[in-house]
């Protein structure tokens, strides 16, 4: 992979892996491997975290596009080596906050991946997790990405986020606001 062709994307755009993909059987202790290096490499890089999350589903019995899209998330770093987060004093340092989620993107059980980032002058945290229940709308699965973005607790290490109690009241309050 060291002199690889670089890629702009860390996950082809409009990818849908499953589990019930076809193909090759691949060595699944290389593939853990390869991905959970990249689990850690999410620390520092905020843009790779959702691939990630798409390419560590498949660690019981990777197959060949499965090894193919880690690979991808491989040149996407080769070609962005040199992007760094670099975090400056501020006196008027103002965090925002935001969220998405793909509805229904895991197409072997229809949960969705919610994400957020909170932003100052630079990104101060993120993350990019599946989410627990399976929402039966658009607008059900961005409240329940809203109410994990709310609920994160910036006093704690950076993708901490509260109790599961609470995110239990969140997701009851996302429900009773989709109606």
């Amino acid at each position: 992979m060291k002199d690889c062709n670089p890629v702009l994307t860390p996950i082809e755009p409009g990818a849908k892996l499953s589990k019930f993909d076809g193909g090759e059987r691949v060595d699944a202790t290389k593939y853990r491997s390869l991905v959970g290096s990249l689990l850690y490499l999410t620390c520092t890089r905020p843009d790779i975290s959702y691939s990630i999350g798409v390419v560590s589903r498949f660690m019981e019995e990777p197959v060949y596009t499965h090894l193919k899209a880690v690979k991808r998330i491989l040149r996407y770093i080769r070609g962005t080596e040199s992007l760094v987060l670099f975090y400056t004093k501020a006196e008027d340092f103002m965090l925002v906050g935001y969220s998405d989620s793909d509805w229904c993107g895991d197409v072997d059980d229809r949960k969705s991946t919610s994400g957020y980032v909170f932003l100052g002058d630079t990104t101060f945290t993120w993350l990019s997790k599946k989410q627990p229940v399976v929402t039966l709308s658009t607008c059900e699965a961005e409240c329940v990405a809203a109410g994990g973005c709310v609920s994160c607790d910036l006093s704690s290490h950076a993708g901490a986020c509260a109790s599961s109690k609470r995110m239990a009241y969140l997701e009851a309050w996302s429900r009773s606001n989709v109606d």
